[in-house]
């Protein structure tokens, strides 16, 4: 393999580049990124950078003395072939080895009024600052989603001095990642600093006056006053300008256990899935999944390039899906697979001071969450990776045919 394509600017992007180079490949690497600037971090951007205690420079995740050699282009990719990306300015990009890292886009409802100028979603550094010129002390902040951003903004808002309201479909924010079982103890992070939250809601429509949102209807009759609107309902893959290119997509560009695409099942020569983007084969899910972690775009793409240029891994340790949150001044850990287990139980409970659970399946853990518990978590994360880590990962051809016909869409 000469030369290398990376699809996507962003950490994912950036980790395949770093993992070429750390794997001896010394040709030439273009990257090809529909945000104009260098790779930055996005978990800032719901908290320090929203809130201005973080600025552009803090968010750039390649050092100024890292050199990699590579090329550094900005434009969007609109169509795939083998060793071959085409642009929406018609430039045409050659590559033996592709690396696809466009990572995801914010979901938006179509009940809302997404041109409105105080409806915004959360995903880009330019979204952040949009959000953050309307955080005005004293502003009514409804947050629409209560996962991960949804429950972060709150949270930053509400220490800027903005009234916030919650809402969510869910029996209590954050239930679709920790479980139900453990979701309503983290309510309580919210309402001890003023957040209004509220379960089992969803939205039916707006009223805007002035190109502005000035309430929301709600599913019970209510219309909620709001100064600015947070769409925070999950995020899409970037997955559309692959629509003809024959592989397998379903939630993602799906690929084997390895990170190589597929396409009828099969790996595609010289192609590669990395990020948010990628829903590649788990073998304890025992299905195709996109993790959409932080650490998922860190550490997978070491394995997708040594795949790419047919080389040993340099990712020695099984992967174990891990997110962080900080809310209020807490920080949340999670670690393995919450949805697998049959069984939860809270092994330390300190009361205001935190938690730590541990879930199990067939008494076997799978997952564990805490609560300003780091040391304890640290240790469990240990021990589901070497749990985990003795099933071996098993490739998408030796999993059953579930993958869609080519050209399926995302």
């Amino acid at each position: 393999m000469r030369s290398l394509l990376v699809i996507g600017n962003g950490l994912a992007g950036l980790s395949a580049v770093r993992a070429a180079r750390e794997l001896g490949f010394t040709g030439p690497v273009q990257v090809l990124g529909a945000e104009p600037g260098r790779p930055y971090d996005r978990p800032p951007l719901s908290k320090d950078y929203l809130a201005g205690r973080a600025s552009a420079a803090d968010l750039e995740l390649d050092a100024p003395q890292e050199d990699l050699g590579a090329e550094w282009l900005t434009g969007s990719a609109v169509s795939l072939e083998p060793g071959r990306v085409v642009t929406a300015d018609g430039q045409v990009l050659t590559a033996d080895g592709i690396v696809l890292a466009t990572g995801a886009r914010a979901r938006t409802l179509p009940q809302l009024p997404h041109t409105s100028e105080n409806v915004v979603v959360l995903r880009t550094r330019q979204d952040a600052e949009r959000l953050r010129a309307e955080l005005v002390p004293g502003h009514h902040l409804v947050v629409v989603g209560a996962g991960l951003v949804g429950c972060e903004v709150a949270a930053t808002a509400a220490e800027l001095g903005c009234r916030v309201t919650l809402l969510t479909p869910e029996e209590a924010p954050l239930a679709r990642v920790v479980g139900a079982e453990l979701a309503p103890r983290l309510v309580e992070l919210h309402r001890d600093r003023g957040v209004d939250v509220r379960t089992e809601v969803s939205v039916l429509g707006a009223d805007v006056a002035d190109g502005r949102v000035t309430s929301l209807e709600l599913d019970g009759g209510e219309r909620l006053p709001a100064d600015v609107v947070l769409v925070a309902v999950g995020a899409a893959p970037e997955t559309e300008w692959l629509l003809g290119a024959g592989i397998d997509l379903a939630d993602g560009v799906r690929c084997d256990a390895s990170g190589r695409v597929l396409a009828d099942g099969s790996p595609v020569p010289g192609l590669v899935a990395v990020g948010d983007c990628a829903a590649w084969w788990d073998p304890h899910l025992e299905r195709h999944h996109r993790a959409q972690h932080w650490t998922d775009a860190l550490e997978r793409p070491g394995r997708a390039v040594a795949a790419l240029l047919g080389v040993p891994s340099p990712v020695r340790k099984p992967y174990l899906p891990y997110f962080w949150s900080d809310q209020h001044g807490h920080r949340i850990q999670a670690a393995g697979y919450p949805s697998l287990a049959d069984a939860v139980e809270v092994e330390t409970d300190l009361g205001e001071q935190g938690f730590l659970a541990v879930y199990r399946r067939a008494g076997v853990p799978v997952a564990v969450l805490s609560l300003d518990q780091p040391r304890p978590f640290v240790r469990w994360r240990k021990t589901l990776v070497a749990s985990l880590g003795q099933r071996a990962e098993t490739p998408a051809a030796e999993t059953p045919a579930t993958t869609p016909a080519r050209g399926a869409a995302a």
